[in-house]
């Protein structure tokens, strides 16, 4: 930390402050905010990658390629401002900005399109021989009831060899697929249509056995073209009518003659001969087995290489969707959907408008109150802290990173916490100036005449001479300089801890939570060159003018507050309730262990795996009780066990297992009857494997963050106040999952970045104690380690008090205006800051006087005599080298 106060080095801080904010106003003016889809509205679809069929693995080259086969998808679809990325080896993060159809968007994104042409080796039953027809689901397409039509290909359409072939591409529900096997004359619980044709001659041939469009079983021969072998498919208008959608399909290289070779072998067989049929198949599903045209000769086969698919349901959206499947080409690994969140654009702006809100409020209020406490320095901060508002924000924007629902909250709240740096100054500060205010009354009563400002001001150069010795007066520069050259140690510490946590969010957490951690990280950065840079420039500034110096009370720097004060003066012994302390604190741990062994825990679907649906009520009100029984009234898996929640005002919270799309719409349709209406504003799906991988995910980071903490500290200060601080993060942290789980709250996400972010705070507190701890006991050689750890407490108090006041304004903000989604983020935050003044005081500081007894680490004072002897011995050795050279 720089202690310069040469007017070289006050431009230059100065200079830098103006460019960095200049910088940051453009990019804020310039760059729109990139919003995550909780707050612009969207669906976000988790995809992970398996293993291939044929041994390709699902590594991170192969999931790329992936990657590239669905952008072609969605960019043919024309999703504005779609983004993919891959996420660790297998998985993929895709986001489409506006599609508020989930099953839409899975259908689009999750289908594997493994496309292949087929030869019919004949007709089979229902669970013949190889691959059966996929059962009817999310991404199960039932066969259409129209029948392939075989022609020959018109003269616009004969110079390009064009095949008329029918299919069906429309997804089937289960109860109009029952409809369709009855209205065969078949059995739909299961009964089986007998073989239409001969069956395959060899049976071992068979690859698979699926229906057509007529529900015809067929049995299909190993794939003959493969679907990379496409070279373009469009959807068009036939050429004819102009009435009909097809979708042109052309081949390119081998797949040509593969293409007449398939047709030239179907054409050996007699008209009417399933084997003269040749299988489109997409994701197992035959989409089209059109009969070779007669015109076709044995063993010639279609020229011209490309043929054309038609449907009398083809639309143009479902035509042109099937030509995107096709041109896209099949994607080179299967893919699982793990994950799926979609949010209403109403919910967002709500997000962004309450919490926009909060944080002006937040600032004029912190604002407010650091300049009640610091009065002109207090404003001057309070300035500095606009401007960090302006440079945290134009860093994000600049980084391009997404700024989500958790990181509006982070960032919110690290407005509170950027005033921790210059409290921690201004106290620093205040000691300072008593200090030399002392110092000058007692050159006073000796008799010293007070200085000139010139004679001062050679004073503070060292440049007056000893034997015009003077009383120099208290100065407000000297005093902020020296106050911001000792609080250096405690910021650099208590942000760095911050960091730690931020890192794990980002590290260990997913999603939205990550940009918890982005924001944090951003915050913590730009608070420090906020605190140590541009509000040291207001306030060497302000301090140096003529009128200030004739006033210093006026900067609220001259003397010590009250409540320090009469601390200091009372000298209040709250190290000797030590033991009845942590006997509180065990019996609270007790109390919190408990809690899941008496209460069923909470566990948010992150962790759980299901579904997550938010239906705002447009009609008339209900109850949560009457929601849950039109739920359980619907028999689908788990709707006796659904949970149903209020969520905001007169809104309602559904959460399932892992139910499927038209399961997930029975929901809509029945709580819209009942109501008069209701909008589904957010639904988030989460497989069960990612909620078994989130959950872990999430202990490691708890674990880690107190393992790194507890490093951190034994580094930086000695072991046993590194084991202190994990033992006190631990129990603040076990009290706030504890009054969680007894209040029935969930533990989600959210309260994961809440949980991290109060261990992260939590120990700036204990930090700034024991920094001061080490401060004392460097001067103070004869008091007890218990005296100079009570010293140290009582006089980072009112600091401490004064940081969590400014962070409790931020965060009452959040908890009455950031809506139902960050209620209990600011809840959870709010009862661990208070709770980690608790736990440092009267859980780390006992802890630590206890297990001095055990810690064998030289005394600080040791320490820096041991220094000042190593310095003197080196200037000596240096001054005995010099000398010529012979």
């Amino acid at each position: 930390m720089s202690s310069q106060t040469g007017a070289g080095a006050r431009w230059t801080r100065a200079l830098i402050s103006l460019l960095v904010i200049l910088v940051a106003f453009g990019a804020a003016w310039f760059i729109p905010p990139r919003l995550g889809l909780d707050l612009s509205g969207g669906t976000q679809i988790v995809l992970e990658t398996q293993d291939g069929a044929d041994g390709t693995p699902a590594d991170s080259d192969n999931t790329d390629q992936v990657v590239e086969v669905l952008r072609q998808r969605i960019d043919r679809l024309g999703v504005a401002e779609a983004t993919m990325s891959r996420s660790g080896e297998n998985r993929i993060i895709v986001e489409l900005p506006g599609v508020q159809d989930p099953a839409e968007a899975a259908q689009i994104v999750g289908r594997t399109a493994q496309l292949s042409f087929h030869p019919v080796l004949g007709v089979g039953e229902q669970g013949g021989q190889g691959v059966q027809a996929p059962p009817a689901g999310d991404f199960a397409n039932a066969p259409d009831t129209a029948a392939d039509e075989a022609r020959a290909p018109s003269d616009a359409e004969g110079a390009e060899g064009g095949e008329g072939a029918g299919g069906g591409g429309e997804e089937m529900t289960p109860e109009q697929l029952e409809e369709l096997m009855g209205s065969m004359g078949g059995d739909p619980t299961g009964g089986q249509q007998p073989p239409a044709g001969p069956s395959a001659e060899n049976p071992e041939d068979v690859a698979m056995t699926l229906p057509d469009a007529d529900g015809t079983y067929l049995q299909l021969g190993e794939t003959a073209i493969r679907g990379d072998r496409v070279s373009s498919a469009d959807a068009a208008l036939d050429s004819v009518n102009r009435t009909q959608w097809t979708v042109n399909v052309n081949f390119r290289g081998e797949g040509r003659d593969q293409w007449a070779e398939l047709t030239g072998a179907a054409a050996c067989y007699e008209q009417g001969d399933p084997r003269r049929r040749v299988a489109i198949v997409l994701d197992d599903q035959i989409i089209s087995a059109p009969e070779v045209n007669p015109e076709i000769g044995c063993e010639v086969g279609m020229p011209g290489g490309s043929t054309s698919i038609t449907s009398p349901t083809f639309t143009s959206e479902t035509a042109d969707e099937l030509a995107v499947l096709i041109e896209g080409g099949s994607l080179p690994l299967p893919v699982t959907e793990v994950q799926r969140q979609t949010v209403g654009p109403t919910l967002g702006a709500a997000a962004i408008e309450a919490s926009a809100i909060a944080a002006l409020l937040g600032i004029a209020f912190t604002a407010l109150y650091i300049t009640l406490v610091y009065r002109l320095v207090g404003f001057l901060a309070s300035v500095a802290l606009a401007f960090y508002t302006l440079i945290a924000y134009g860093a994000l924007v600049a980084l391009g990173a997404t700024l989500t629902l958790p990181g509006l909250a982070g960032f919110v709240l690290a407005i509170g916490m950027a005033i921790d740096a210059n409290v921690l100054i201004f106290e620093r500060a205040r000691e300072e100036y008593q200090r030399q205010q002392k110092v000058y009354e007692s050159n006073k009563s000796a008799g010293m005449r007070d200085a000139t400002e010139d004679e001062a001001a050679k004073a503070e150069t060292g440049a007056l001479a000893r034997r015009r010795r003077r009383a120099i007066p208290p100065s407000l520069e000297k005093a902020f300089v020296e106050g911001s050259r000792k609080a250096w140690s405690a910021v650099l510490d208590t942000n760095v801890t911050t960091l730690i946590a931020a890192a794990l969010l980002f590290f260990f957490a997913s999603g939205t939570v990550q940009g918890f951690g982005v924001t944090l990280s951003i915050g913590t950065v730009v608070s420090m060159f906020s605190a140590l840079v541009i509000a040291r420039v207001f306030v060497e500034w302000a301090v140096r003018r003529a009128v200030i110096r004739k006033h210093p009370a006026v900067t609220g720097l001259n003397q010590i507050g009250p409540i320090r004060t009469w601390l200091v003066e009372k000298n209040p012994d709250l190290m000797k309730h030590r033991g009845k302390a942590l006997v509180v604190a065990a019996l609270i741990v007790v109390a919190a262990v408990a809690a899941p062994l008496v209460r069923d825990t909470n566990l948010g679907v992150e962790f759980t795996g299901g579904r997550v649906m938010e239906y705002e009520v447009t009609g008339d009100p209900i109850s949560v009780d009457e929601a849950r029984g039109i739920i359980s009234g619907l028999n689908f898996p788990g709707s006796d066990t659904a949970v149903v929640q209020e969520s905001g005002d007169s809104d309602i919270a559904v959460r399932t297992g892992d139910i499927s799309d038209p399961e997930a719409e029975s929901i809509t349709e029945a709580l819209s009857e009942a109501t008069g209406g209701v909008e589904r504003v957010s639904d988030e799906l989460i497989g069960p494997s990612m909620g078994d991988e989130l959950r872990n995910r999430a202990l490691i980071a708890l674990g880690a963050a107190l393992a790194l903490q507890m490093i951190y500290l034994a580094w930086r200060f000695r072991w046993s106040f590194g084991v202190s601080t994990m033992l006190s993060l631990a129990f603040n942290m076990l009290l706030v999952v504890g009054l969680f789980i007894w209040l029935g709250k969930p533990i989600d996400g959210v309260f994961l970045a809440s949980i991290l972010s109060v261990i992260g705070f939590t120990v700036n507190d204990t930090v700034v104690v024991f920094d001061r701890v080490r401060d004392e006991w460097a001067r103070d050689e004869k008091s007890s380690f218990k005296e100079i750890a009570n010293r140290a407490v009582l006089n980072t108090l009112p600091r401490t008090v004064n940081t969590t006041v400014g962070a409790w304004i931020i965060l009452g903000f959040l908890v009455f205006l950031g809506g139902s989604s960050l209620q209990d983020f600011s809840i959870a935050m709010l009862v661990g800051l208070t709770t980690g003044v608790v736990s440092t005081v009267f859980v780390a500081v006992p802890l630590a006087i206890w297990l001095q007894k055990w810690d064998r680490t030289a005394p600080p004072h040791v320490i820096k005599d041991r220094k000042a002897k190593q310095k003197v011995a080196a200037k000596a050795a240096r001054e005995a080298d010099d000398g010529a050279v012979v």
